[in-house]
């Protein structure tokens, strides 16, 4: 038992989570912000079901999603919605406007 004048030590693990956690991109802040909110990329769902608009991240979780909501539908690969190719193919066309719409030079 330590004395209350006694400060305790962190171990070795307590010290590498630690910093580990403050290192590690969590996916917050401004970054984190743009790639949820789907502005660059579709956020993080890359598949849109074409009957609801709902979005998943890969080909198994809209299979379950289309065999959960749509069973009288057959469901078809083809006709997904990729999020990920159609959003940076139309940004890549237009120029990017800066602050208040103006153009950079």
């Amino acid at each position: 038992m330590t004395g209350k004048a006694k400060p305790k030590k962190h171990t070795a693990k307590e010290l590498a989570a630690k910093i580990d956690a403050a290192t590690t991109n969590r996916g917050g802040g401004k970054a984190g912000l743009a790639d949820r909110s789907g502005i660059e990329k579709g956020g993080h769902a890359k598949l849109e079901c074409p009957l609801c608009k709902v979005t998943a991240p890969d080909v198994k979780s809209m299979k379950i999603h289309h065999d959960a909501k749509h069973p009288k539908v057959a469901f078809d690969e083809t006709k997904l919605n990729n999020l990920h190719a159609t959003v940076v193919a139309e940004s890549s066309n237009k120029p990017k406007p800066g602050i208040r719409g103006s153009l950079k030079k």
